[in-house]
Parts: structure tokens; sequence; C-alpha cells
């Protein structure tokens, strides 16, 4: 099992494939496990690292541990431990917080931004931040299903959704007892200033994170994209895989980031 120490704690992590590293974060209702249809997909043309945030997992936390707040410390503390200067950085809810602390922190490190049903922790136009203070205030009571995986997808898929489920179970913290807070993260304008490839994704069912906060966040980063994927709630990569996997490859080939099948088939070919 691979840990990185970060003062006394040792935190998980896995490595499959090879080639531009891409690092997935996970949400608040998962852990690195959640990511296995990303592995098997994109382990065939990148280096894929998949980690436990403290807490969560195979990462353990000190009882007075800082929890969210060291999020992105870890994360760097984990880039550095992998020796690579730039990472692509793959995230889901919870998770696109740590990355967009990460990035406003290190943006010479980022090589794209993937923010899958998440707003990476960004500071909000008032109005965008009203909203979302309404959908706060309605999600509040659900279940933690019903705030994550969608009606449709729960009736469909009833195996996966107890897969989901009995992931979450091996975690130490919930919303409910996660501690600390994130600091502020970058604003749109930081986004922008970065230069930093930035890809959106959301399902159309998303409930904690909906559309149309996500078209108003993405409208106001010129040169971002924006993928809205249907019949998905707030956990697009694990109820529309081919779909997340396949929106997220070709935003990467776009900015010169891995090969295609296609690709890596024709110097076997031409051979």
């Amino acid at each position: 099992m691979a840990t990185v120490n970060i003062d006394g704690l040792e935190l998980y992590y896995d490595v499959k494939g090879e080639g531009p590293t891409l690092v997935f974060a996970h949400g608040i209702g998962g852990n690195h496990s959640n990511w296995y249809q990303q592995v098997s997909y994109f382990s065939q043309w990148y280096r894929v690292v998949t980690f436990d945030h403290r807490g969560f997992g195979n990462s353990r936390d000190r009882e007075d541990g800082p929890g969210r707040a060291a999020f992105a410390d870890d994360m760097k503390s984990l880039v550095d431990h992998l020796d690579v200067e730039q990472v692509v950085l793959v995230a889901q809810s919870m998770g696109g917080s740590t990355c967009g602390l990460f990035t406003q922190r290190n943006p010479e490190r980022v090589r794209a931004l993937v923010l899958g049903d998440t707003l990476g922790g960004m500071a909000l136009p008032p109005e965008l931040e009203q909203r979302m203070d309404e959908v706060r205030k309605d999600t509040s009571s659900l279940s933690q299903l019903d705030r994550v995986l969608s009606n449709g997808f729960r009736v469909r898929e009833p195996a996966m959704t107890e897969l989901y489920t009995q992931m979450n179970s091996f975690n130490m913290v919930n919303r409910g007892n996660l501690p600390g807070v994130f600091p502020q993260g970058p604003s749109p304008e930081d986004m922008t200033g970065y230069g930093i490839p930035l890809l959106f994704v959301v399902g159309l069912e998303d409930v904690l994170f909906p559309p149309d906060v996500i078209r108003g966040l993405h409208s106001r980063i010129p040169g971002s994209t924006l993928v809205e994927v249907p019949h998905s709630g707030h956990s697009t990569h694990f109820e529309q895989p081919e779909i997340f996997n396949q929106a997220v490859h070709q935003f990467l080939l776009a900015y010169g980031i891995g090969t295609s099948a296609k690709e890596r088939l024709e110097p076997a070919l031409a051979s």
C-alpha cells in the first residue's frame, strides 16, 4: 500500500499506467475507490493517481486534526512526493475545493483542471452565491443517496447504488463530522488569469451543484469548457462513466495532453 508521510499522517495513494499525470480528487461521499471506472480507462494513456483525503478510505487523521483545512497542502505533499512538475487535476464535489485551492496556490503546477459536479471552491459573485444559499437550504435534509445519485440511476442500477453505499462505508468521516473549513478559493477572475485549461462537467439532475449555477460560473471564465450530462445527478463520473471519460479525454487531447487510441495504434500498424 503506497503512502506519503505528512507530519506523521500516512496519506494513501495508488498509481496506475504511464504518461502525463492525472490526479483524481474524490468527494465527501467517496474515496479513491469511487474512481475505478476512470482508472481502468485513463490508465491506458496516462499515469493515473487516486488518493484518499485524510479521514477517508485508507487515510487517517488525528482526532484533533485539521480535516479539510489541510487538504490542499496534502495534495501538494502528494504531488511533490510523486516528483512531477505538472499534473492534470480531476475533481468531483468536495475534491473540487481541494483542487481549486491547490491551483490558486500553485498555478504553475497545474496543466489542466477538470471540475466534475463542483464549483471548485471558487469565490462566487453575489447572485450565484445567493442561489447556492438557496440550494444548500433546500438540500440540507436530503439523505446521502438522494444528494449524490439521481433518482433514475437508483431505480435503473440498484446494484451500483449498493456498491456506492458500500464504498462510502469505509470512511471515518462524513459531511456531518468532517472537521475544518476550506480557506477561500480563487475567483473566476483568478482562474481566467491563470490561463489553465478548465473543463466543467455537470449532471443535468445534480441537486447539490445545479446546472444553472455551473453555467453561470462557466460564463464568467472565458475559454472554459462546459459539458452537461443527461440522466445523471451529482456523481456523473459514477453514473455515466462512458460520457464522463470521453468528455475528459477529448478535452485533454484538445490541449495536446496525452494520446488517443488511434494515435497509439497507428505507429504499431506502420511498423
